[in-house]
């Protein structure tokens, strides 16, 4: 499959490390990391007309996603001043 845009990586490009080091150690930060990865997948291929859903549903989507987001980065936060 292509590129799916908002990877965490790419929204957190400076923190690679980091990101990957807390996907090993972490496990809220990894159930919050595949949440996040099966929801972006799934907008993805809604706004890439591959998949159907109602306006309401993906707007629930993109909320979650960013949600998901918000608290990656206080993670991100929170993990760089403790370090």
């Amino acid at each position: 499959m292509s590129h799916v845009p908002h990877d965490l990586h790419d929204t957190f490009p400076a923190d690679a490390a980091l990101l990957h080091q807390l996907k090993l150690d972490n496990a809220h930060f990894q159930r919050i990391a595949t949440r996040y990865h099966e929801v972006n997948r799934e907008i993805h291929r809604i706004e890439s007309d591959i998949a159907p859903a109602s306006d309401d549903h993906l707007e629930a989507l993109k909320k979650d996603r960013l949600a998901m987001l918000d608290e990656v980065a206080q993670i991100l936060a929170k993990a760089k001043a403790s370090a």
